[in-house]
């Protein structure tokens, strides 16, 4: 029993969690803003239908195949995926861009093996070619 108690209060399991519960959120969130602000958008835009392929079908020896359903989760999948993306990925990753051009370099490139080694370097601990004469291209920490 104390083996499986240490399993549950690990940090990393409790962390796991929370973000399932707050992805399972998210979620929600992302679909309510797709089916209450962008789909009916996208219906103002084409005529005031909001778009439903659910009545196509095809019929072979008595089964139906349903493909209108798939194109409508498709393009629920593509709509969701695309304001994810302009809305939370792209402002997100402009954000975070901004904290890193700030930072100082503290890694190079080595010319000759290409691994990474500190600035202050002269010789390269990998392949030990020198370094005092070639110039370093700064790489910005990790």
């Amino acid at each position: 029993m104390s083996g499986f108690k240490k399993f549950i209060m690990r940090g990393n399991l409790v962390e796991l969690a929370v973000a399932v519960v707050v992805g399972a959120t998210f979620s929600g969130l992302i679909q309510a803003l797709v089916a209450d602000l962008i789909t009916p958008l996208i219906g103002a835009i084409t005529g005031g239908k909001k778009p439903d392929f659910s009545s196509y079908v095809f019929t072979v020896n008595g089964a139906q195949f349903k493909y209108g359903d798939f194109i409508n989760h498709v393009l629920s999948f593509l709509i969701v995926a695309a304001v994810v993306y302009w809305l939370v990925v792209l402002p997100m990753t402009r954000f975070l861009s901004l904290f890193d051009s700030k930072k100082e370099a503290t890694e190079k490139q080595c010319p000759e093996c290409l691994s990474d080694i500190p600035v202050e370097a002269r010789r390269c601990a990998f392949c030990t070619v020198e370094l005092s004469t070639v110039p370093a291209t700064a790489k910005p920490p990790a």
